[in-house]
């Protein structure tokens, strides 16, 4: 692991005690710690200044793929995923002990993110699901089906009001933080985008699929009729 001093483009510190991989990375709100997920199921958190490690937070039972700080810098959350098991927990950032670990995963968690103000913390996750877990109860009090594949990042915006999520389905998704609305789609045209597929006869249902996620149209009248090669096939 390399930390470089961003003004000047210069190596600060080298991390090489550890032979293992480092899934995701996260400064501490004020910048003097920086916390990351390895894939020994392991949470490690370094002096940010010179590179003297402070604390191993094990629990996880597989690779740590995401973790965050919550905004008073207090409490970290780390998201895992080892088969058969799916896994968040929350940490006390100063003393390691666990506080608590959420129940109730549909998906490994692959992105996490706090709520600026209020007791709250949003993942994401495999199954392309955002979820808003109350602290310190622990309940999932929202979810919203948001992506096809994996929710890849969260980031809260500066005013606290947004939420954005991002996938690999190539998409971004705005979200009024407070009640879980949907606001708009952000997405790169693809290589078939808006192109109408509807009435075209001879393509297989594979190859539908696949022009429909390279951004192609289909009336749905037309999506329920199969083609003749279709209707032989069945």
């Amino acid at each position: 692991m390399l930390v470089w001093e961003v003004g000047v483009g210069a190596l600060r510190w080298i991390g090489r005690e550890l032979p293992i991989w480092i899934r995701r990375l996260a400064f501490s709100p004020d910048g003097t710690r920086l916390a990351a997920g390895g894939a020994d199921g392991q949470v490690y958190i370094w002096e940010a200044g010179g590179g003297r490690l402070l604390q191993r937070l094990a629990g996880h039972r597989g690779a740590v793929i995401s973790v965050a700080w919550s905004p008073d810098g207090t409490q970290l959350a780390s998201g895992g995923d080892s088969p058969g098991s799916r896994e968040l927990f929350v940490w006390d950032a100063r003393s390691g002990e666990r506080l608590s670990a959420l129940q109730g995963l549909t998906g490994a968690v692959y992105a996490v993110a706090w709520h600026p103000v209020e007791k709250l913390l949003l993942s994401g996750g495999s199954d392309g699901r955002l979820c808003w877990w109350n602290l310190p109860s622990g309940a999932c009090v929202r979810m919203r089906e948001a992506h096809q594949g994996i929710v890849q990042a969260l980031k809260v915006s500066p005013d606290g009001r947004r939420l954005a999520s991002c996938g690999d389905d190539g998409s971004i998704h705005l979200w009024e933080l407070e009640s879980g609305k949907h606001l708009r789609t952000l997405r790169c045209d693809r290589p078939y985008e808006r192109l109408t597929i509807t009435g075209i006869r001879g393509l297989t249902r594979a190859e539908i699929a696949t022009l429909r996620a390279l951004g192609a149209v289909q009336d749905e009248a037309d999506e329920q009729s199969p083609s003749p090669e279709q209707a032989v096939q069945h």
